[in-house]
């Protein structure tokens, strides 16, 4: 165990302390058949070139959006990182620091994580925003458990153009916890509204949908909200590409009663998935059923009454008596959210703004170009933000194969997770996407329809 960093006489003299002669003598209650009586088979060791070698090439074999051109989305999205996120977020003060339970030593953090909370309640529309989430299926799942309340019983209506993820971590919190849920169908790429109408009733109570949703359509949430809020029912919103806020109406404006989402495009890398950044914000009302921590502004006592930041309405059953807890969310992403709070205040509002325009536009040039290729047919004709629905004349694996060939990362397979749309690919086109970029991209689908 040549691995183990320890000296010979130092393993011996732990295994006196413990009342042993032997290593075999620590493992005698390791069962005999259990036992691997060989060698492991390993290659042998390498130097610290030869392994660096190694594994420069195994990472080399990886696709990524520094090396390919991606037009991927399917709710993880490639934006650009100004150099000042990095530079400010990989401070030691942020990435060594924990839980700010003394505020006095933890102010430079609290009032980073203030300022996040802001920024989520500016782009949103909303009153009141916590710390971060999880991701952004948590934060859903968070949502609904605040509006089933204590009980944890009753029905929650989602639209099933809510991301197919979201809604695979929320069946699994119903089957433990005991709710029920409808899904609602689609019509052109959005929710059924007609079908909608017909399965809200008096134990709803939840009525879930994504804006823009999974096929990257904009919802008709003004002739949603009033069916969403029959009865008690509460209406939540799931967002899971924040750049549209910098144009479409956001969740406040259209009476929503919480707001979920994802903030990982915002100043993080998409790293393979994750780790993601899930936010959560509401009305007022719901301020003191929010989980996780909160961080409040108030007044140093005495002299200067300077100003300082604590958390605040964070229950310490949550962390103590964890079974009668509202929630068990009791962290938060805080580093994540450092980043997306330095991304928001590099932008500012106008440049919030231009993010959003530059995706639409971009993302409407490569839909006009791809749809003139014979063969290729856009599946809805809802409108849409910087995600779109293309029916190719061929599988989606034969035309994503083609464009890995090209150099390209190709669109999400929607076969994966709707039956029945074999030949529908989901594209997303960002900031990052050049016109020669999107170009390139027609140029090998043209390939692929020849």
């Amino acid at each position: 165990m040549s691995y183990v960093p320890n000296t010979q006489e130092e393993q011996e003299a732990m295994l006196a302390h413990l009342g042993f002669s032997s290593l075999e003598d620590l493992l005698t209650p390791v069962p005999e058949e259990v036992r691997l009586r060989r060698p492991l088979d390993l290659p042998a060791a390498l130097s610290e070139p030869d392994l660096k070698r190694l594994m420069g090439a195994m990472a080399a074999k990886n696709k990524h959006t520094e090396s390919t051109i991606s037009f991927l989305g399917a709710g993880s999205y490639d934006h650009a990182i100004p150099s000042v996120v990095t530079h400010l977020q990989r401070r030691s003060e942020f990435v060594t620091s924990y839980t700010p339970y003394q505020p006095e030593v933890s102010q430079g953090m609290l009032q980073a994580t203030y300022e996040f909370q802001t920024m989520v309640c500016q782009i949103t529309g909303m009153d009141v925003a916590n710390a971060s989430l999880y991701d952004g299926s948590t934060a859903l799942v968070e949502a609904v458990l605040m509006a089933l309340g204590p009980g944890g019983r009753g029905e929650i209506v989602i639209s099933a153009a809510v991301d197919p993820q979201y809604r695979r971590v929320l069946q699994t919190y119903a089957f433990a916890r005991g709710f029920a849920i409808k899904e609602v169908g689609i019509e052109n790429g959005l929710t059924s509204l007609s079908e909608l109408k017909s399965i809200v009733g008096p134990q709803t109570t939840a009525v879930v949908i994504q804006q823009p949703n999974f096929f990257g359509n904009i919802e008709d949430v003004h002739a949603i909200e009033p069916v969403a809020h029959q009865g008690k029912t509460l209406f939540i919103t799931a967002i899971t590409e924040p750049a549209s806020l910098g144009l479409i109406a956001p969740p406040g404006s259209y009476n929503v009663d919480i707001a979920v989402g994802e903030l990982m495009s915002f100043g993080n890398s998409m790293s393979y998935g994750a780790p993601a950044l899930g936010f959560i914000a509401s009305k007022q009302k719901f301020m003191r059923l929010l989980p996780g921590r909160l961080v409040g502004q108030t007044v140093e006592e005495g002299g200067k009454k300077q100003t300082g930041y604590v958390l605040t309405l964070q229950t310490r059953e949550q962390h103590i008596r964890r079974e009668r807890a509202t929630s068990n969310i009791c962290t938060n992403q805080s580093l994540l959210a450092v980043g997306a709070t330095i991304y928001m205040a590099a932008l500012g509002k106008q440049g919030f703004r231009e993010l959003a325009e530059l995706c639409l536009q971009k993302a409407h040039y490569a839909f006009k170009q791809i749809t003139a290729i014979p063969g290729f047919e856009p599946a809805f004709t809802a409108p849409f933000f910087d995600e779109f629905v293309i029916k190719a004349p061929v599988s989606a694996s034969k035309v994503e194969k083609q464009l890995e060939q090209a150099g390209l990362i190709g669109g999400y397979d929607l076969s994966e997770s709707y039956p029945g749309m074999d030949n529908a690919i989901l594209f997303c086109v960002t900031e990052t996407r050049t016109k020669e970029d999107i170009d390139l991209l027609v140029k090998v689908l043209k390939e692929v329809q020849a």
